[in-house]
């Protein structure tokens, strides 16, 4: 019979052995991966995947990530230059390639981060996990509603680059979160908690990670006195500063840095002179 790797598949068994059931095609079925026992003649609807060697195995665990089936799957260990492993509900954990991640790995999922993937086979026809493209969660998200403007908003990062961050909520709304509404750009699969900026037509969100701006600008105001403190004091920033230049240090706009300067000036903290800002 034909088999198709990472599915669920009704075979008959051969024969039994002490470790376990022979299946059509010489499928093996470990005692362990059966969750009853199983006589000569009957069939089981079995999920076939490979073993660290290559060779076919079967379990009657019918994982939710199958070929073609999408769902969410943990983390469970990163392995710098070749990839993660996440969890499918089976002994053996698949591997998310370092072809379908970030470019950098900073931004690469950790342990405990979800991705939600599928299994797809390579030409060696060993399963891999890969993770959903944009246009499966055009296929999978609800629409929002203007309501929702101003309220909080929880969920997963499922693409990020430089220009910004797409999430999909408990909910199922859609979010994107533009760089300039982060201090730094979340994991691929991090839980991030935002709040929604605005609606959009066709029922997706804009969400910010930062802080509202009275909350803001405490934190930012002990981002810059700590960069002082390590910098003995002086930094070459003021209200003047190329906003790239204080967005490159400080992962804020010029606007919020001026408002955070502002604040600890009020306050007798720091003083600017000729470009420049001195811890007083």
């Amino acid at each position: 019979m034909k088999m198709k790797i990472g599915a669920v598949q009704t075979m008959q068994v051969i024969r039994q052995t002490e470790a376990g059931y022979i299946l059509q095609n010489d499928v093996f079925l470990p005692n362990e991966a059966a969750e009853t026992k199983l006589t000569k003649g009957e069939k089981a609807d079995v999920f076939l995947y490979n073993d660290r060697k290559g060779a076919i195995l079967a379990t009657t665990t019918h994982p939710l990530v199958q070929v073609d089936e999408f769902d969410w799957a943990e983390v469970v260990d990163v392995v710098s230059g070749l990839g993660v492993f996440v969890d499918i509900g089976i002994e053996k954990e698949m591997l998310v390639s370092q072809d379908d991640l970030p470019l950098f790995e900073s931004v690469w999922p950790v342990e405990g981060d979800m991705l939600f993937v599928t299994l797809t086979a390579d030409k060696k026809n060993r399963l891999r996990a890969t993770p959903a493209t944009e246009q499966i969660f055009e296929e999978h998200w609800n629409l929002a509603s203007t309501d929702l403007l101003n309220q909080s908003i929880n969920g997963r990062i499922y693409h990020t680059n430089k220009e910004g961050s797409a999430m999909i909520s408990k909910n199922s709304y859609r979010g994107f979160i533009h760089h300039t509404e982060r201090k730094q750009e979340p994991r691929l699969g991090e839980w991030v908690e935002g709040r929604i900026i605005d609606v959009k037509e066709e029922g997706t969100l804009n969400v910010s990670l930062r802080p509202l701006k009275q909350e803001g600008m405490h934190e930012d105001a002990d981002a810059i006195l700590n960069y002082l403190e390590q910098n003995d004091g002086l930094m070459h920033f003021s209200d003047k500063s190329d906003p790239e230049d204080i967005r490159g240090t400080f992962s804020i706009s010029k606007a919020a840095f001026k408002r955070a300067l502002g604040r600890l000036m009020k306050e007798g903290k720091v003083k600017q002179s000729d470009g420049k800002t001195y811890l007083i």
